[in-house]
C-alpha cells in the first residue's frame, strides 16, 4: 500500500510536469497515514485526495476491517528537492550512487524465474476473487511464497504454497482454505508441477482478521525483494517506489533488466545477470558487469562489451530509451516490477535481441 501511494504521487507529478523531481516515501500505522519527501514540480498536487483514493482502490473501504480510506488520518511533509543534488542531476548525471541489478533466465515466458512469477500471479488471482466476489469473505491484505524444486536450471516441482489473506471474522477456517485451495492456487499452479506431497500453508497461523496498517506498520521499500526477482538475484541496495527515473536506484535497475532480458531472448545466455554502478551526479555508469554462469554463448567479458556498444547506459540514455519521464509507475508497485506484458512496461520489451546477436556475432 505505501508503495503503491508513493508511486501514485510520483504518477501524479509526472502528468503535470515531466520533468518532476520526485523522492516520495510514505508510512502507514494505525489510522495514521505519513507520506514525506522532496518533490519539485510544477504539477498541482492534492495530496490528501490522492492518498484517499489510491487506498480506496486497493480495498480498505469497509470499517470493519479496522483502516479506510475515509477514517484514516493523513500528514503531509514534502519540500523541495535539495539544491545540492540538484545541480548535479541538472546536467545529466545519476540521482545518487549504488549498484543496480537486473536478471533474467530461460525457465518461464516471462524470462523470469518461476518461484516470484508463481507467487506475483497468486497474489494477482487472490485479488481478482476478492474483487469479483468469487471469495467475498477476503480483505485486502495478502501475501504469497512458492518454493520450487529444481534439476539443474528447470523448475519440476512446486514443494509448497504459502498464502495468507485477511478474511471476514465470520468465515470459518476450513472455508477459507478450501476457497484459497480451489480458486487461488490451483488456477494458478500448473498441475504438472504438483503432487500429493506439495503442502499447501493457507493462513498458517490459524486467522487473519486483523490486517493492514491496524495489524502492522507499512513503508514504502519495506518488501523490495518481492518487486524483483524473489532472491535468485541480487537487488542492489535502493527501493523504486516514490522515485522519479532521475534515480537510477530504479531507473538503471530498469535498464539491467531491459539488458539481461535482451541477452537472454537473443539465445546469448540462458541466464544473464547485469550489474550498473553509478556515482552521484556522474554521467557515464562507473561499472557495468555482466554476469552469465556459465550459460553465455561466448565470455562474459566480450558480451559487457557488447553491452557497453549497444546500450546507452547514462541517466538520460535510459530515460529516452525506456520513455521513463510518464505516469506509469503506480501499477509497478504491486505483483511486481518485472515479468509483465503491459504496453507500458518498456523495460519488458525484447526489441534489442536481434541488434545484440548481431553485434556478438561481429565480436
Amino acid at each position: 500500500m505505501c508503495d503503491q501511494i508513493s508511486d501514485a504521487v510520483l504518477d501524479a507529478a509526472l502528468a503535470g510536469d515531466p520533468r518532476s523531481r520526485v523522492a516520495c516515501e510514505s508510512m502507514a500505522k494505525g489510522e495514521d497515514v505519513y507520506v514525506i519527501g522532496e518533490i519539485t514540480t510544477s504539477s498541482e498536487l492534492d495530496i490528501q485526495k490522492l492518498v484517499r483514493q489510491t487506498i480506496r482502490e486497493i480495498g480498505y473501504s469497509d470499517p470493519a476491517g479496522g483502516f479506510t480510506a475515509d477514517g484514516c488520518r493523513i500528514t503531509v511533509n514534502l519540500t523541495r528537492q535539495s539544491s545540492d543534488i540538484a545541480q548535479g542531476v541538472d546536467t545529466g548525471g545519476a540521482g545518487d550512487q549504488g549498484l543496480m541489478f537486473g536478471y533474467a533466465c530461460d525457465e518461464t515466458e516471462e524470462l523470469m524465474p518461476f518461484p516470484i512469477m508463481a507467487a506475483h500471479k497468486l497474489c494477482g488471482r487472490l485479488a481478482e476473487v476478492r474483487r469479483k466476489g468469487i471469495l467475498d469473505f477476503l480483505r485486502p491484505d495478502g501475501k504469497s511464497q512458492v518454493t520450487v524444486e529444481y534439476e539443474g536450471l528447470k523448475p519440476v516441482r512446486v514443494d509448497s504454497v504459502v498464502v495468507s489473506s485477511q478474511h471476514s471474522a465470520d468465515v470459518s477456517n476450513e472455508t477459507l482454505r478450501e476457497g484459497i485451495t480451489e480458486c487461488v492456487i490451483r488456477p494458478v499452479i500448473p498441475k504438472s508441477l504438483m503432487d500429493d506431497k506439495t503442502k499447501f500453508h493457507i493462513n498458517p497461523t490459524g486467522r487473519f482478521v486483523t490486517g493492514g496498517p491496524v495489524g502492522d506498520s507499512g513503508l514504502t521499500g519495506r518488501k523490495i525483494i518481492v518487486d524483483t526477482y524473489g532472491g535468485s538475484a541480487p537487488h542492489g541496495g535502493g527501493a523504486f517506489s516514490g522515485k522519479d527515473p532521475t534515480k537510477v536506484d530504479r531507473s538503471a535497475c530498469y535498464m539491467a533488466r531491459y539488458v539481461a532480458k535482451n541477452l537472454v531472448a537473443a539465445g546469448l545466455a540462458r541466464r544473464a545477470q547485469v550489474q550498473l554502478a553509478y556515482a552521484i551526479g556522474v554521467v557515464e555508469p562507473v561499472s557495468v558487469m555482466v554476469e552469465t554462469f556459465g550459460t553465455g554463448a561466448m565470455d562474459d567479458r566480450k558480451l559487457t562489451e557488447v553491452v557497453r556498444g549497444h546500450f546507452d547506459l547514462t541517466p538520460q540514455g535510459i530515460i529516452k530509451a525506456l520513455n521513463l519521464r510518464r505516469p506509469c509507475y503506480r501499477k509497478t508497485a504491486a505483483y511486481g516490477h518485472f515479468g509483465r506484458t503491459d504496453p507500458d512496461f518498456t523495460w519488458e520489451k525484447s526489441d534489442q535481441a536481434e541488434g545484440l546477436r548481431r553485434e556478438a556475432g561481429e565480436k
